[in-house]
């Protein structure tokens, strides 16, 4: 499918961990790094993971080791395991493929899904 599908968001504790799942159609997930941002109430949506095509890792700053993103390129699917998490965390999660400009920065390109909401509250 050109929109991707996320999945796994839940209500969860402080510290506890929940894993994503975003599928997207072949044609864009095997020629495209990967990213997840995520949106909460009242703010602008934010990057937090990108994978690339080779498999290379990049964090925001506040879910550098907490966060884990991975790709299966066989079964075309996005993940992000999320550890430790904390009440900012609470966002609807959404994942899309990325370009990047000459600057090495990243950003987003493909369409927006759905989302899945997490909540992070005791």
């Amino acid at each position: 499918q050109v929109v991707p599908v996320e999945s796994g968001g839940g209500l969860v504790q402080p510290g506890g961990s929940l894993r994503l799942s975003c599928t997207v159609s072949r044609s864009i997930f095997s020629i495209s790094s990967m990213g997840w941002y995520r949106q909460a109430p009242g703010k602008q949506r934010e990057q937090v993971a990108v994978i690339t095509i080779g498999g290379g890792s990049y964090y925001a700053d506040s879910v550098k080791g907490r966060f884990t993103i991975s790709r299966d390129n066989d079964k075309m699917i996005l993940y992000l395991q999320m550890d430790n998490l904390k009440p900012e965390d609470t966002a609807v999660y959404y994942c899309t493929n990325v370009g990047t400009y000459d600057t090495g920065i990243f950003y987003p390109r493909g369409s927006w899904g759905q989302g899945t909401q997490v909540t992070v509250s005791s």
